[in-house]
């Protein structure tokens, strides 16, 4: 498996035995948080442990609340005011976070949201993973919007991948998600950053020339944020507004302004969006993947070329925006794309508009387990059967 999925150890003294949820939490702090509005729930609860031991060591501020609704709430008013806000959750705390994360689209307010999934719907299995919240996270809040939603394979990568986060809702004036199935969250793997360069740390904009102008139309559709209590008095509401924030109904304002908070999203999607490619040049055969599927993906990648067949990784290490065009471009000409989801196929249905008449194979697992590599391959070999060509 690669070094960027499993962070293999460096062999140095500054090796630490870390799991995923801790290595969010530290992300965080690097990142600049500085408040926590949250409430405890399988299997992301360790995040909340730890930012509430941490946090007032380092003068920041965690608030355990009533419910998620609070949680959020609490989120969008202490980033108003100028802090990185954050809140870890899980797939029924995140159903009670839709219509906030709408208000924070809407009026522009940047969160980010630690999403450790598990197995549903309901109370479904707790302890068990899933990635059950892949639509919930691009379609839970109702309405036309854009979100950022990151998904990390590995200890390591929820660290860095926790700082890209804060990076990007502070950089495109937008909520956040991270989503991490229950098997990153509660891994235990070798964690060493000593010797990696120090991450970019993004804060929000602020300066700006002339009259301030809070929702103006920038030319990258990101207009700057002065947090109140700075010197600007301005308006938030969860309305269609103008570029001064108030209320509008007029039918070509309301355009530009839904074309706006959408397109400063998926307008940048190449920016946006990342993918690491194992065994890519030669490949005939892709298998897609992300989170903690894409470690069993890596090792069915190993097995299947060891059998002499040349099938190559397409990992999605960023799920929303989704990139249409660049995964259309990866896999094209390819004998088969496998995609293998711990849910019935909810990414599946992107990947495989993105991909039209290609030959296209969802491998879905519903048991609250990790598909095993044995079981795509088993998969990929029966379907290459079928087309006619050899196991």
């Amino acid at each position: 498996m690669s070094e960027k999925m499993t962070n293999s150890c460096k062999g140095t003294a500054n090796v630490q035995l870390m799991q995923g949820n801790e290595a969010c939490a530290m992300g965080a702090i690097k990142a600049g948080a500085s408040f926590f509005g949250g409430y405890p729930i399988t299997p992301s609860t360790e995040i909340a442990e730890y930012i509430a031991r941490e946090f007032p060591k380092l003068g920041r501020y965690f608030m355990q609340m009533e419910d998620e609704i609070a949680s959020i709430g609490a989120m969008i008013g202490a980033s108003m005011v100028g802090h990185k806000a954050f809140t870890a959750t899980s797939g029924p705390g995140f159903s009670l976070m839709q219509e906030l994360i709408g208000y924070a689209a809407v009026a522009e307010v940047p969160l980010v949201i630690i999403n450790v999934m598990r197995f549903g719907p309901s109370t479904g299995l707790p302890t068990m993973p899933q990635s059950g919240d892949i639509m919930q996270a691009r379609w839970g809040t109702h309405g036309d919007h854009s979100i950022i939603a990151l998904s990390p394979s590995s200890v390591t990568e929820a660290y860095y991948m926790t700082i890209d986060a804060f990076n990007l809702a502070e950089k495109y004036r937008t909520p956040v998600v991270l989503l991490m199935d229950e098997k990153v969250g509660h891994l235990r793997e070798g964690f060493d950053i000593s010797n990696d360069p120090e991450p970019e740390i993004f804060d929000r904009v602020s300066a700006h020339e002339g009259k301030y102008v809070p929702f103006a139309n920038t030319e990258s559709g990101v207009p700057p944020f002065v947090a109140l209590g700075q010197g600007e008095r301005y308006h938030f509401t969860g309305l269609t507004h103008n570029e001064a924030g108030f209320y509008t109904s007029d039918a070509g304002k309301v355009s530009e302004f839904m074309q706006r908070i959408c397109g400063k999203i998926e307008d940048h999607v190449d920016e946006i969006a990342q993918f690491e490619l194992d065994a890519m040049d030669d490949a005939e055969i892709v298998i897609m993947a992300y989170g903690a599927v894409a470690r069993s993906a890596h090792e069915t990648v190993e097995s299947l070329r060891n059998a002499g067949h040349k099938v190559g990784l397409l990992r999605l290490k960023t799920i929303w925006p989704f990139h249409t065009d660049k995964v259309r471009e990866l896999c094209a000409g390819k004998k088969l794309v496998a995609m293998p989801e711990m849910n019935m196929g909810q990414l599946a249905v992107m990947a495989k508009a993105a991909l039209g008449d290609m030959p296209f194979l969802p491998i879905n697992q519903v048991d609250g387990r990790l598909i095993k590599p044995e079981t795509i391959e088993k998969a990929i070999l029966d379907k290459l059967a079928e087309m006619g060509g050899d196991r």
